[in-house]
């Protein structure tokens, strides 16, 4: 239940998924779930021995990963809007490898430090530290990743269904433009709230 509540809560991989079922469509935007989930997947396991901790502890770690994700997405919102030209309703699914928007989804988690901190401040709370305690972190992971993949799996599915509406090449660029500027917007939120306060 507390997983599907923080999945339910908009964030970064929702509104990515978003922006690319829409406009890249369902193939590419399961692929990115796919990533997404290994990612989060990782990120469980080095919570497992410790790295998430290492990081969560260390300032300068938490902040170049919290910065790393930033350029990320601002990256994805530039590349999204150079190619926007590019987008071509009956070949766009073709020419785009599914590897690439695995990769993509793969590094939005690996950069994404609310997934390490996550597993720093919440997955704990579940763990019972008189049994193996790794054991339990790797399971209570694999349970994350199970909840968050069918989610994404679905906001891909549903956002995927607008591309029916985008009957034309304009519409198509207007909108991949549009939704690139959305990418913006979410680089922007991701920035605020993953700032740590000071004092």
């Amino acid at each position: 239940l507390t997983c599907l509540v923080i999945e339910l809560t908009p964030g970064p991989n929702m509104g990515y998924l978003a922006v690319l079922g829409a406009t890249a469509g369902r193939r590419a935007g399961l692929a990115a779930v796919a990533g997404l989930a290994l990612g989060l997947l990782v990120v469980g396991v080095g919570a497992a021995l410790g790295l998430a901790a290492v990081i969560a502890a260390s300032p300068a770690l938490y902040e170049a990963l919290r910065w790393a994700g930033i350029v990320y997405f601002l990256w994805l919102a530039w590349d999204g809007w150079r190619e926007a030209d590019e987008i071509v309703p009956e070949a766009a699914e073709v020419q785009r490898s599914n590897a690439r928007y695995f990769g993509r989804g793969l590094m939005t988690n690996l950069l994404n430090p609310k997934a390490m901190v996550f597993y720093v401040a919440v997955l704990p709370s579940f763990v019972d530290p008189a049994r193996a305690v790794a054991a339990q972190t790797l399971a209570l992971s694999l349970l994350f990743v199970v909840i968050a993949t069918v989610l994404h799996a679905s906001i891909v599915l549903l956002s995927s269904t607008a591309r029916r509406f985008l009957s034309n090449a304009t519409q198509r660029r207007l909108t991949a433009r549009a939704l690139s500027l959305v990418l913006v917007g979410i680089a922007l939120w991701f920035a605020w709230s993953t700032g740590r306060g000071i004092g």
